[in-house]
């Protein structure tokens, strides 16, 4: 026995006996007691309480009731959230066993973008969640996991993505209506099987998926359907993978919804990671020309990023120095090899030609505002700061460049959305999962 479950049990053991008892207590602090010690669920060596659980249930009640969506029954709302708890868990201990961290500076750049993303100031946002019933540490708490989980997945799954010439060949060639300006708007519902399933498991998969298929088919709402039912994280938000074009959907979803009128529902569809059921909610736009001459710039930069040691101020000043020394003729491209922390260092901090859109609007707006050979003044960004250097610019007809650049973005999104989802039903079936979600 760990002794995290040895911790755990000792403490629910000494709850019950105090409540047993009678001891002076309060009533409600007895019972708040026995949920937080009382243990759903073990994932390896941690635990999931029902107070945790019971966050969660609130959150999604919540979100299901902005977003008109009749709740499912209690009990399966549970079950599906304690799933997701699950492989979260799963997730966090493989980031913290890896030496994976958010630094707090990091965490406070992102509340702010997020403050900031919603025409608030940092005030204003904890008095909404506080309005909304979310703890302000519950919310940095979330915001920490939700930024180790991206960085867990870029580093495990989207690193990885190799996208061939060949490929993208292939694409342009097979997706003619790729690059039409139509835009899709799809939900769909996930029933995950286990890796390397037998065919008796999955036929229980199966079952089920048909079952959700006749619910939907006999008009039951598809975003109630998808709460209940759906093994994908955005199960509670129905399912909705919002407006997309045509490439950047999954390519089994792009072959279902490319004959499907707008409300219709695909059948059952089998992919790696198990079983899908999508609906085409609506489509729009379409017959865009594609041909385009654009401005382009060839541009180059320093890159310092801050960290727990070097500040904002500190690593501005560093910039500037930098800056000053190319004023008075040191070479840029030296200086950048000498002291950039991004991976152009090797090449001299080149970037190569930049079409708009191609990087950050910060870093965007400063190089726009730079002739050919001016430096810019220190500029801040979501990766650090920057010192830009403009080399030269050019109007070019991208028409043929852009159409593989989109191709090549959209195959990288496709196979990291399926490897994602191969990845942690991977995950999910290698984690040591002990359940204990009887209800009382």
């Amino acid at each position: 026995m760990t002794m995290n479950r040895l911790i755990s049990r000792t403490r629910s053991a000494l709850v019950v006996t105090l409540a047993a008892a009678g001891l002076a207590l309060p009533a409600h602090a007895q019972t708040r007691a026995v949920e937080v010690d009382r243990i759903i669920a073990v994932v390896n060596n941690e635990v999931i309480t029902a107070l945790q659980l019971r966050a969660r249930v609130e959150q999604a009640e919540r979100q299901l009731r902005r977003q008109g969506v009749e709740l499912p029954p209690m009990e399966v709302l549970e079950r599906q959230l304690l799933e997701r708890l699950i492989v979260e868990r799963a997730q966090v201990q493989l980031a913290e066993e890896t030496a994976l961290r958010v630094d707090d500076t990091t965490l406070e750049r992102a509340i702010e973008r997020i403050a900031g993303n919603n025409n608030m100031s940092m005030e204003q946002l904890r008095a909404a969640l506080d309005a909304d019933g979310v703890a302000w540490g519950r919310f940095r708490d979330e915001i920490r996991t939700e930024i180790l989980l991206t960085r867990l997945r870029e580093r495990e799954v989207d690193s990885r993505i190799v996208v061939t010439d060949a490929e993208i060949d292939n694409f342009i060639a097979n997706n003619p209506d790729a690059f039409s300006g139509q835009e899709f708007a799809v939900a769909h519902i996930l029933l995950r099987t286990p890796e390397g399933a037998s065919p008796q498991q999955v036929e229980v998969v199966r079952a089920r998926a048909e079952q959700a298929l006749v619910r939907l088919r006999s008009g039951e709402d598809f975003g109630r359907v998808a709460a209940e039912m759906s093994d994908s994280p955005d199960g509670l938000s129905g399912g909705e993978l919002g407006w997309r074009p045509l490439d950047r959907l999954p390519a089994l979803f792009a072959d279902a919804v490319r004959g499907m009128s707008p409300g219709e529902t695909s059948p059952v569809l089998r992919s790696a990671a198990g079983l899908h059921i999508v609906r085409l909610v609506d489509r729009r736009g379409g017959g865009i020309d594609t041909a385009q001459q654009l401005e382009q710039t060839r541009a180059r930069h320093i890159l310092v990023r801050t960290s727990e040691v070097l500040d904002d101020a500190e690593a501005e000043a560093r910039l500037l120095a930098l800056r000053e020394r190319v004023v008075n003729g040191a070479d840029f491209g030296d200086l950048a090899k000498a002291n950039s922390a991004d991976l152009s260092a090797a090449s001299g901090g080149d970037l190569g030609w930049l079409n708009p859109g191609d990087t950050v609007p910060e870093f965007e707006r400063a190089m726009n505002a730079l002739q050919p050979g001016e430096v810019s003044a220190p500029v801040r960004s979501p990766f650090g700061w920057h010192l830009i250097q403009v080399v030269e610019r050019r109007v070019q007809d991208v028409t043929d460049e852009r159409k593989r650049n989109a191709a090549r973005m959209a195959l990288r999104e496709r196979k990291a959305e399926e490897g994602y989802e191969d990845w942690l039903r991977q995950l999910r079936d290698s984690t040591y999962v002990e359940l204990r979600l009887e209800r009382e």
